[in-house]
């Protein structure tokens, strides 16, 4: 298998969803294709996280879970190692009101 860079979904559990596809539960994390840990570091085989090679991972630090959702949490390393920096900023922060 080739290494990707688009990363997709490594997750503790798995549902079965209405079109009768594998969909993640639980626990998700960032996983490159190819590679044999998350994007946070942890490995799969000790873990024990199924992969999702089919579900990109394209969330973000807004997204509000609710108990009726399968996905329970979502790393927030994995977030960051993933969503990056803003348009043309030299740092991850913004000044309000710089001083005089």
């Amino acid at each position: 298998m080739r290494l990707s860079s688009t990363p997709a979904v490594a997750a503790s559990g798995e549902e079965i969803g209405p079109d009768n596809v594998r969909g993640p539960a639980g626990e998700v994390h960032a996983w490159l294709p190819g590679q044999n840990q998350t994007v946070c570091g942890l490995a799969l085989s000790r873990t024990r996280l199924r992969r999702f090679p089919h579900v990109r991972f394209d969330y973000s630090g807004t997204d509000v879970l609710t108990e009726a959702d399968p996905i329970g949490w979502i790393c927030p390393r994995c977030l960051a190692a993933t969503t990056g920096r803003r348009e043309n900023e030299k740092h991850g922060w913004v000044r309000q009101s710089p001083r005089p």
